[in-house]
């Protein structure tokens, strides 16, 4: 495992950018993952302090893809990035997404609603890690777990079970032993997930 991982030029732009602005910003998901990894990552992510309509004014080429939930795609510099919003999530009434979402969060408020340690982590620009959930630690242990209860994380969204398993299968990692009675039996789940 790498000891700091330097940010792709795309989303280290738009940090930077952002941080001009007057935001915190971060890259953050199974993309800090990768890099510690030494993977090439499949998808830049950055959240950031800022709300969805500043990231929208301070970049030429920002599409609004998900700005219910906070997000901005940018594609100013070569490679998509998904920027959003700190956020924390409301009650998941389908097992799949959250009622409500509240905008405006700390970045620990937001990293404290990811699925699994190794995605619930961030770097800044300059490559230091923030990992208030031992994330670091489960890469090195190659172990997948959940951030918080595996129950309420299983319940807030089915589909993380499948996540879990196939991350797991993917890596090479075991899931965390004493968690996986947590795993509800699969309801509800949208069968178009399955094709």
């Amino acid at each position: 495992m790498r000891a700091v991982a330097a940010i792709p030029e795309p989303a280290a732009r738009i940090v930077a950018a952002l941080e001009a602005a007057g935001h915190a910003a971060y890259l953050v998901g199974g993309c800090v993952r990768d890099l510690l990894l030494g993977r090439e990552p499949k998808d830049l992510d950055v959240a950031t302090s800022a709300r969805p309509e500043e990231v929208r004014r301070l970049f030429r080429k920002a599409v609004p893809t998900g700005e219910r939930y906070g997000t901005v795609t940018v594609l100013d510099f070569g490679a998509p990035v998904e920027v959003t919003t700190f956020r924390a999530e409301g009650r998941y009434a389908d097992h799949r997404r959250p009622e409500a979402v509240r905008l405006g969060v700390t970045l620990e408020e937001d990293l404290a609603r990811r699925d699994f340690t190794v995605n619930a982590m961030a770097l800044d620009r300059a490559g230091a890690l923030v990992d208030p959930f031992g994330g670091r630690g489960d890469l090195a242990a190659r172990v997948i777990r959940c951030v918080g209860e595996p129950a309420a994380r299983f319940g807030e969204d089915a589909l993380r079970m499948l996540r879990a398993a196939r991350l797991a299968a993917q890596l090479g990692f075991c899931l965390a032993l004493s968690k996986i009675h947590q795993m509800p039996i699969l309801v509800d789940v949208d069968n178009r997930h399955f094709r």
